[in-house]
């Protein structure tokens, strides 16, 4: 469920006395991770790597309260509940945006991702949950990516993760992943914890 609530009932009311007039108030960071045992999990268990990639992402998040809340003109909108997109290929060539619910139980949240993308891709229409906070996600296979810094949208203002192609070594595959966020929503401090987080889950999947 949505909610709006006043900045001054929030712990980022001096955040948005300092940044709401900037024109470009998105912040970038990126982080190598390592996705070695990810990637194992996903081989005995038959699971797809993005869907694991984005379980950690929003398992990870779901820790986080600052991302529970995101800017909403002069209001801040609080969710009680998370999902994750990610990307589709519509049957046209074009792009679908699929949203899917956040369950702290990794075996049910493969079931819902893999009925909302089926469901997704069958309509050739986007699957878009309203009233949940959305981290919004892009995975890049074609070619490896060290960075990727979004267009600004005013209104839009959910985290937006970006990663390329999976870099395999000898002894581990890593991937850089870009987060994009609103400085009004979290500071450097928040986001580094939400990394390492991402990190620690892609570890003990």
């Amino acid at each position: 469920m949505k909610k709006y609530i006043e900045y001054k009932q929030t712990t980022r009311w001096w955040a948005y006395q300092s940044w709401k007039d900037a024109k470009m108030p998105l912040v970038t960071v990126v982080k190598t991770f390592d996705i070695t045992h990810l990637l194992k999990v996903c081989k005995n268990k038959n699971m797809k790597p993005n869907m694991l990639m984005l379980w950690c992402i929003i398992k990870a998040a779901s820790q986080i309260d600052e991302l529970y809340q995101a800017p909403d003109g002069d209001k801040m909108a609080r969710y009680d509940s998370m999902a994750i997109q990610t990307i589709l290929k519509r049957k046209d060539g074009g792009l679908i945006f699929c949203d899917v619910p956040f369950e702290n139980d990794l075996d049910r949240f493969s079931r819902d991702y893999t009925t909302v993308t089926k469901l997704a891709i069958e309509r050739n229409e986007n699957y878009i949950l309203d009233d949940r906070m959305t981290i919004w996600t892009s995975a890049i296979v074609g070619t490896e990516i060290d960075c990727l810094v979004n267009q600004y949208i005013e209104g839009l203002n959910n985290p937006f993760m970006t990663w390329g192609r999976f870099r395999k070594g000898w002894f581990k595959t890593t991937v850089p992943i870009s987060i994009q966020f609103h400085h009004v929503q979290m500071d450097g401090e928040h986001v580094a914890k939400f990394l390492n987080l991402i990190q620690a889950e892609m570890k003990k999947v």
